[in-house]
Formats: structure tokens, C-alpha cells, sequence
């Protein structure tokens, strides 16, 4: 059965940081990418950053650059998502995917999203 499984989401005041953790399971995950989503209250669902986990290629947003940072750890089947100098319109729930890392034109980008998980809420209080 495949699992993805988001934890580390919760309350925190803008400025602060969080982890979240995404842990894999039932596919092959050197087969994969593995994205971070987010859909916000009356929003649609955006890409936030995805990794690659075979070379660790990485896309991140243009509104995360430089505050979320995303890591793999293949040995524990389990992606990272760093958040730093969280702002209130980061307040989302955030999804873990198995995807697809493309390259097109200087930038790597996401795409199939084959599983999501749950999702974990994040709040960002001003």
C-alpha cells in the first residue's frame, strides 16, 4: 500500500520556523520525486518545492526562494521541508506527493503527481 505520511505542521508566529517531514512508503522511491504542495483557504492548490531523489535536483517556488529549503533522506524513504522566516500567507495545508522532476529551459519544475498524502496545517499568526 502506498503511504505518504506529513507530519511537523502547527501554530507559529510570522518570523518562526517549522520542519515538515514526509515519509514514504509501498513504491519505489529512488523512482520518484517528492513535492510539497500547499492549498490555502479559498485557494488552489500550488507547488511549493519538489526534489529529485534520485540526484536531489530541486525546484523550489519563486515565493519560497531563499526561506524553505527541502532535503531528502533516501535511507529513511522521508523528504524534508525546511521553513524559515514564515510569513501569514504561508497559512496553508501542506501535501507531500511522489512526482516527476522535469527540466525545460534552465529550471527544473514539477509534474504527475502519482500519490499525495493527507496533508499537515500550517497557521502563520501576524
Amino acid at each position: 500500500e502506498v503511504q505518504l505520511v506529513e507530519s511537523g505542521g502547527g501554530l507559529v508566529q510570522a518570523g518562526g520556523s517549522l520542519r515538515l517531514s514526509c515519509a514514504a512508503s509501498g513504491f519505489t522511491f529512488d523512482d520518484y520525486a517528492i513535492g510539497w504542495f500547499r492549498q490555502a483557504p479559498g485557494k488552489e492548490r500550488e507547488g511549493v518545492s519538489c526534489i529529485s531523489s534520485s540526484d536531489g535536483s530541486t525546484y523550489y517556488a519563486d515565493s519560497v526562494k531563499g526561506r524553505f529549503t527541502i532535503s531528502s533522506d533516501n535511507a529513511k524513504n522521508t523528504v524534508y521541508l525546511q521553513m524559515n522566516s514564515l510569513k501569514p500567507e504561508d497559512t496553508a495545508v501542506y501535501y507531500c506527493a511522489a512526482v516527476h522532476l522535469g527540466y525545460y529551459s534552465g529550471s527544473y519544475y514539477c509534474y504527475g503527481m502519482d500519490y499525495w498524502g493527507k496533508g499537515t496545517l500550517v497557521t502563520v499568526s501576524s
